[in-house]
């Protein structure tokens, strides 16, 4: 392992040259350390998108019904999503690198079990399950960079986390196209799972030589009520919308969704009597008044609407419409992975010179690349080609960069320093619900209307999330104007 060099106020200026481990001993993390952390979190991450192009391949070969594909996809976010803060808070209280470690032996246990599955049914329980896995490991890469670093280490570690993302999107689509398309053993899908063993076990046998064991010194209680109502809403909302039309909308589903109504008004009413009495709650009402908290988050769960639907509808669309195979369905999304990865680098800089407008300015060229998009699959359809299809990508990747950037920004701009965990956990709750619910809907309406021609039911889906787009241009207005300042952001209502 390499070292790294620790100057220290000693006569002299003595230099001490210390290894990562030594570093983590003493309650530090190394460069290396870093990038362990990056892995650990890079692979729950990768797996939402590695999924996507396996798909049509997983229909095939466990004979699954287009409800059961979405549930893979939202069945792990809504795990991810309804665990996520609990995880933050265990990893608080009983320790951070306890928790990594834990999470990621569960998600590699997991990844072995959805390799495995037998049937289309073990495969989505087996998916849950990777989802709360997920939830219970990736709080704590945060949450120890947080703790351990300073200054310009930590800007350039966090930075590093949000350039992990697009990474993730960019290799779990090509890997996962690659993978089905080499057919290894001829275990088709199989292996987007299987390889999650060996290169998590890699990170897991590293994890606990260079990551330091940190903790809260004064923990958040865990809120059990909270999370199960929270949990119990998502489920009763998201089970009939992707079940119902296969069913005809028995009366059952209309049920299920009334009792999610019920379950989110239960839910708010909990958490507000768990603030008054001193307690922190899974998702304070306290931050949701914030103007910037609430309309930003309204905004991040629509944006993650449209973006869980079209990667999930995509990939339909290019193998079951245009026949593509799985390797070249991962080829063909590359431009749109690309381009967001190049945009979040690029984009706080602008957003932090232009603010309001550059959002604006990032919705409408993802509103121009949707329109094309939509264009392209109608008119070239059936023989809509890769190259064709990456202009209209690009446009999206980039679009979608720089309002997903402004709006993670913006949302927590006001929140209290002492709140900054709760508030970033609550993002990403609705962050991942908005994905699963994304696939729950659009992507019920497509498979819904794929059976009336592909590229129209492609056309039908996509114009819904273009409609959201041009509602969160519009809704930027609202957001309170933000302008850089040397330390921080100036937030001002209105």
């Amino acid at each position: 392992m390499s070292t790294t060099t620790v100057r220290r106020p000693v006569a002299g200026g003595q230099t001490y040259s210390l290894s990562p481990r030594t570093i983590a001993r003493a309650g530090g993390l190394h460069a290396v350390g870093v990038f362990v952390l990056l892995a650990g979190a890079f692979l729950p991450i990768a797996d939402f998108f590695i999924v996507n192009v396996a798909l049509p391949t997983i229909n095939r070969t466990l004979h699954a019904t287009g409800p059961t594909l979405q549930l893979i996809v939202a069945g792990y976010g809504v795990a991810y999503a309804a665990v996520l803060v609990l995880g933050g808070r265990l990893g608080d209280r009983f320790g951070r690198r306890r928790l990594f470690e834990a999470g990621l032996l569960c998600f590699i246990l997991a990844s072995l079990a959805c390799g495995l599955s037998p049937s289309i049914w073990f495969l989505v329980a087996a998916r849950i399950v990777q989802g709360a896995a997920a939830a219970m490991l990736v709080p704590q890469v945060l949450a120890t960079m947080h703790a351990t670093l300073e200054g310009e280490r930590k800007g350039r570690a966090l930075a590093l986390y949000g350039a992990t993302s697009g990474i993730a999107a960019v290799v779990g689509q090509l890997a996962g196209g690659l993978l089905v398309q080499a057919n290894i053993g001829g275990t088709s899908w199989r292996p987007i799972f299987l390889i999650n063993i060996p290169l998590g076990l890699t990170v897991l046998a590293v994890a606990r030589q260079v990551i330091p064991s940190t903790r809260s010194e004064h923990p958040v209680s865990v809120d059990l009520p909270g999370t199960a109502l929270f949990s119990a809403t998502l489920i009763a909302l998201l089970t009939p919308l992707t079940e119902g039309q296969k069913l005809g909308w028995p009366a059952w589903t209309w049920i299920v969704l009334a009792l999610a109504v019920v379950l989110a008004v239960a839910t708010f009413r909990v958490e507000r009597r768990i603030e008054l009495r001193g307690d922190t709650p899974l998702l304070p009402p306290s931050l949701l008044r914030l103007p910037s908290m609430s309309r930003g988050l309204a905004m991040v769960c629509s944006f993650s609407i449209g973006f869980g639907a079209f990667m999930f509808i995509f990939a339909l669309a290019t193998q079951d419409g245009l026949h593509y195979t799985a390797l070249e369905g991962g080829f063909a999304i590359l431009p749109m992975a690309a381009f967001f990865l190049a945009g979040s680098i690029l984009s706080p800089k602008l957003i932090g010179r232009y603010g309001r407008g550059a959002m604006a300015a990032g919705g409408a060229t993802q509103a121009i690349g949707l329109a094309l998009i939509i264009t392209v699959m109608l008119i070239a359809w059936p023989h809509a080609t890769v190259l064709e299809l990456a202009g209209p990508l690009a446009l999206i990747g980039a679009g979608q960069s720089m309002l997903f950037t402004g709006l993670f920004r913006v949302t927590l701009a006001d929140v209290p320093g002492h709140h900054a965990g709760i508030g970033g956990g609550t993002l990403i709750t609705l962050q991942q619900s908005g994905l699963a619910l994304g696939v729950a809907t659009l992507g019920t309406l497509f498979i819904a209307l794929e059976p009336h021609g592909v590229s129209h039911a492609f056309a039908a889906a996509i114009g819904v999330q273009l409609v959201i787009v041009i509602g969160l241009i519009l809704a930027t207005r609202m957001l309170p104007r933000f302008t850089a300042t040397s330390n921080a952001d100036v937030i001002v209502d209105g």
